[in-house]
């Protein structure tokens, strides 16, 4: 098993809360419609002392699960439409359970 870990920072702007609640409320569809996506879970941060924003963290079986679940249409809507107007960083670790 992979387990894929991501945290994101976005721009600050007036609806950045809301905008964050929906790209949680989108990636948390995501199970359903993407079969190798075990599990999916997504916090966004209200710890003001922090610098990341909003963490993702995914469970697959393996590598090519995690391939195809970052190249499915479906999560690729969200990364394009959603994340990347959003955000200025991202940071990411993928381990073997």
């Amino acid at each position: 098993m992979i387990k894929h870990i991501v945290f994101f920072k976005f721009k600050t702007t007036d609806d950045k809360a809301a905008r964050m609640a929906a790209i949680k409320c989108e990636l948390e569809k995501l199970p359903a419609v993407i079969s190798e996506l075990k599990e999916l879970r997504v916090g966004i941060n209200i710890n003001p002392a922090e610098t990341w924003d909003l963490s993702l963290e995914a469970l697959v079986n393996d590598m090519a699960a995690l391939s195809a679940y970052a190249n499915h249409p479906a999560h690729q809507r969200i990364v394009h439409e959603m994340i990347a107007p959003l955000k200025t960083d991202r940071a990411c670790v993928d381990y073997e359970l």
